[in-house]
């Protein structure tokens, strides 16, 4: 494995079939060609990834987009004036380019163009979109910094290092209906303000289907048990716990370890620092894991949804 800022050594080693982990601005990403099944399906390998579980193509331009889509969509090149460069995914029906292991068989692809110089730099000089999920391991925290990916992909032959991400959280990903769209992931980017594009329709049974990665109930999770909301603060001993605290509450100092989502109870500060609390307690010596919710408005709502799918497996509710 090796760190640095090559782009063209990262752009050669995705025209040879090789993975590359990359940042953009939400997390980074394990990338590959996206028109190489063989490379593509390097990157379900070193993830563990199952199968079912589709692909984000990342693109630099909109021709790239033309390739990929079975139909030319007036809405997309809308919708990219507003928001792309972006934390915004596109699902849309995919062209016969697109193999089916992209998209785990599915008709549709997403597509979405990063809003990161060293992204775009690499799809460019690639001279191919390329597929790319989070760079780790399935179902664990998702990285935003380069150390992130080397503690859990040590196998990678190359990262990109392009410091903190400036989102944090993954896109918001939305899928085209003839009506309008439907919000299939919620992120940085609200149905409110799609909805001053093109008009929200209602979700369909086809969409209950795994067209977007991150749908899975139980996603994101550190190694360590993780309740939001679940614990006893007056009864519980937390002389070995941490918190992942939003704002600045007089209990923290009960706590063995605390990690600030945002002292100034701010929500786009909180998604900046969310998967970095995630990681920093998961490699501390706490036993568990409690974590304040977060008000769900605007960007809190996809805070509340990474941090729920991280504490799923530990809700007393499963129980």
């Amino acid at each position: 494995m090796q760190i640095g800022n090559d782009i063209a050594h990262a752009a050669e080693l995705i025209r040879d079939g090789e993975l590359v982990a990359f940042p953009t601005e939400t997390v980074y990403g394990l990338g590959a060609d996206a028109f190489n099944p063989e490379a593509v399906a390097k990157i379900f390998q070193l993830k563990e990834r199952p199968a079912f579980d589709p692909l984000i193509v990342h693109v630099s331009n909109l021709d790239q987009v033309k390739e990929l889509s079975k139909h030319q969509d007036d809405r997309i090149s809308l919708l990219a004036d507003r928001f792309w460069p972006g934390p915004l995914t596109i699902v849309v029906e995919k062209s016969e380019k697109v193999s089916d292991i992209v998209t785990s068989g599915l008709n549709t692809v997403g597509i979405r163009m990063p809003d990161h110089t060293l992204a775009l730099q690499l799809i460019s000089e690639a001279r191919t979109p390329i597929a790319a999920p989070s760079a780790n391991k399935f179902g664990r925290i998702s990285p935003t910094k380069a150390w992130h990916v080397a503690n859990q992909l040590k196998e990678v032959p190359y990262i990109l290092d392009g410091g903190q991400t400036s989102v944090g959280i993954e896109s918001s990903v939305i899928r085209l209906h003839e009506d309008g769209f439907v919000m299939l992931r919620p992120g940085a980017i609200s149905s409110a303000q799609i909805s001053e594009i093109i008009p929200e329709s209602k979700i369909s049974e086809d969409d209950q289907k795994l067209h977007s990665p991150g749908l899975i109930k139980s996603h994101y999770s550190p190694q360590k048990p993780l309740y939001i909301g679940e614990i006893d603060l007056d009864e519980a001993d937390l002389s070995n716990a941490g918190l992942i605290a939003w704002g600045k509450p007089g209990y923290a100092n009960r706590f063995k370890k605390v990690e600030y989502l945002s002292p100034e109870k701010r929500p786009e500060e909180a998604a900046i620092h969310l998967f970095s609390a995630l990681h920093n307690m998961e490699a501390s010596d706490v036993d568990f894991i409690v974590a304040d919710p977060v008000p769900e408005e605007g960007i809190g709502i996809a805070v509340m949804d990474r941090l729920r799918k991280a504490a799923y497996r530990h809700r007393k509710t499963n129980q």
